[in-house]
């Protein structure tokens, strides 16, 4: 009798043992996926190198697993664990800001950001059932589908609730053989590139070990990655003869503790006194100072501050970029960037540039999570926003275009300020505060964001931090000079502005990603034709 009854369950212990085999591999898989990013170890490679071959490995795992699947539900689940398990390990640094900073309690923190990381993987999940219902037999149109399906899901994470593409795989390819194609279709056209390549090897190597055949195939992409990735692919040249020449430039670091920063008797009082020497002893053409290095609003400093800071920039070839709030607590206030510069018409309102794209939680507060902000400790938690496609602060025959912290992020909202090529930016001027995650692997994920910036639009990007990475990055994606993090300090160097216009910036500047989004539906629209016809 009980062998009769165990019998079912004996039936289908081999097929439970897969089942867990492969959440096994596609969490693996996942986690790879977020080091490739920027490795997050000190050991075999240098930490915060971005690993191109390891993004797709991840991704052949991913898509030789979904290939394997014969039901949609099944493939759900398993999209669902990879891309929550890539998430998780991207911005685990979450945990810094809201428990440590914020003060919110450590269970509760962790299942905010697995609960985050879930919801954002659902667009991931839906991906994989997608490809299991839809993709016809032949290898090259499967590969399609599936390289579409992940471009739709990366494009809900940029745009659906304010987005958060944070970690997407295209960064991945800062340094790779395809870093040149980043001026012709951005870092979104990178990922799904990459996932194309995957998708492909994936399909011929379960070809070959299930027929013999497709090992060539195999074989033949591997070694066409491996010959590209020494090819010394040159990026689209832009009209070199508008190059407005060179900047000196300060960029400064306070390194101003986070958990001080807004504190009246510490980190406020250290940051007026550092910033204000910083910006009065100077000799560059322009000197930046990091998101909110003043911490506090113009009404709230002290008698004479700011007075003398405009004061100090009203006269002679100096101008400066400044990181403070602006606004009142009654009308609301915005992160924003105060420009000042001689005039030569006499006394002017400063430059204004407000941050536009905020980040959820941390500076604004989403309908209905009133409740969940108000148990962490965040200052300056719920900004005003500015509009897309700001003007640039001209100085000096650049035209200087700042954005805040994540902001760089988008690019398609920095592909704005290239609608118009008289008034198109020179450089790209960014300043953030990572301070709020530490001293972890988040300052060398922006940095590659920023550089990917700078490869798409072949413009050079400054980048003016709390803590790090206060670096210089040519057109050309590549760090010319950097401070040390974690220090207080002032790197002083050069910047060459840049002219023209990369393919990149032309079509998003009128487009947006919209013609990213067409490829995706009408490749995916297309599956079930191809499949009827096979």
């Amino acid at each position: 009798m009980n062998a009769v009854l165990l019998a079912p369950a004996l039936h289908t212990l081999p097929h439970e043992r897969l089942a867990l085999h492969q959440m096994a591999i596609v969490l693996m898989a996942g986690g790879a996926h977020a080091a490739s990013i920027a490795w997050p170890f000190s050991f075999i490679f240098a930490q915060g190198q971005p690993l191109w071959w390891l993004q797709l490995l991840a991704l052949t795992v991913l898509a030789g697993q979904l290939d394997s699947c014969h039901s949609g539900k099944r493939a759900a689940w398993l999209g669902g664990l990879f891309a929550t398990a890539m998430l998780c390990a991207t911005f685990w640094w979450l945990f810094i800001s809201m428990h440590t900073y914020g003060g919110l309690a450590a269970p509760l923190t962790v299942l905010a950001i697995v609960v985050l990381a879930a919801f954002l993987a659902l667009y991931y999940a839906a991906a994989a059932a997608l490809f299991v219902r839809l993709a016809p037999a032949g290898r090259a149109p499967r590969a399609m589908v599936f390289a579409a399906l992940w471009l739709l899901a990366e494009l809900a994470r940029v745009k659906l609730w304010t987005g958060f593409p944070w970690g997407e795989g295209g960064y991945a390819h800062v340094d790779g053989w395809a870093r040149p194609l980043a001026a012709w279709v951005g870092v979104h056209g990178l990922s799904f590139l990459a996932a194309l390549v995957a998708a492909w090897v994936a399909m011929s190597l379960r070809a070959a070990l299930h027929s013999g055949k497709g090992w060539l195939s195999a074989l033949g992409m591997a070694v066409l990655g491996v010959a590209l990735a020494q090819w010394p692919v040159a990026a689209p040249v832009v009209d070199a003869a508008s190059a407005p020449g060179r900047m000196s430039v300060t960029l400064l670091q306070g390194n101003i503790a986070q958990d001080e920063k807004f504190q009246g008797g510490t980190g406020v009082v250290t940051a007026l006194r550092w910033y204000g020497e910083q910006l009065r002893d100077a000799s560059t053409a322009l000197v930046v100072a990091p998101e909110t290095a003043i911490p506090l609003l113009p009404q709230q400093l002290p008698e004479g501050y700011w007075q003398a800071l405009q004061s100090r920039f009203a006269t002679g070839q100096q101008a400066a970029l400044i990181g403070l709030p602006l606004g009142s607590f009654e009308a609301g206030y915005s992160n924003s960037v105060l420009g000042l510069k001689p005039q030569a018409s006499g006394p002017a309102a400063p430059y204004r540039y407000d941050k536009h794209h905020l980040v959820p939680f941390g500076e604004f507060i989403p309908t209905g999570f009133r409740w969940f902000t108000e148990l962490m400790n965040i200052p300056l938690g719920d900004f005003n926003r500015g509009a897309v496609g700001q003007p640039s602060f001209d100085w000096k025959g650049q035209r200087l275009a700042p954005n805040i912290c994540y902001e760089d992020l988008f690019g398609e909202e920095l592909g704005a300020r290239f609608a118009d090529p008289a008034l198109a930016p020179t450089v790209f001027v960014n300043l953030s505060n990572i301070g709020w995650f530490g001293n972890t692997i988040a300052i060398d994920q922006h940095l590659h964001i920023s550089r990917m910036r700078a490869l798409e639009f072949s413009r050079p990007m400054i980048r003016a931090t709390n803590t790090g990475a206060t670096v210089i990055i040519d057109h050309q994606g590549q760090v010319t000079h950097a401070l040390p993090r974690h220090t207080r300090g002032a790197l002083v160097g050069e910047v060459q502005g840049q002219g023209g216009i990369t393919p990149f910036a032309w079509w998003s500047a009128r487009f947006g990603l919209w013609p990213l989004w067409a490829l995706g539906l009408v490749i995916t629209g297309l599956a079930p034709v191809f499949r009827r016809a096979r």
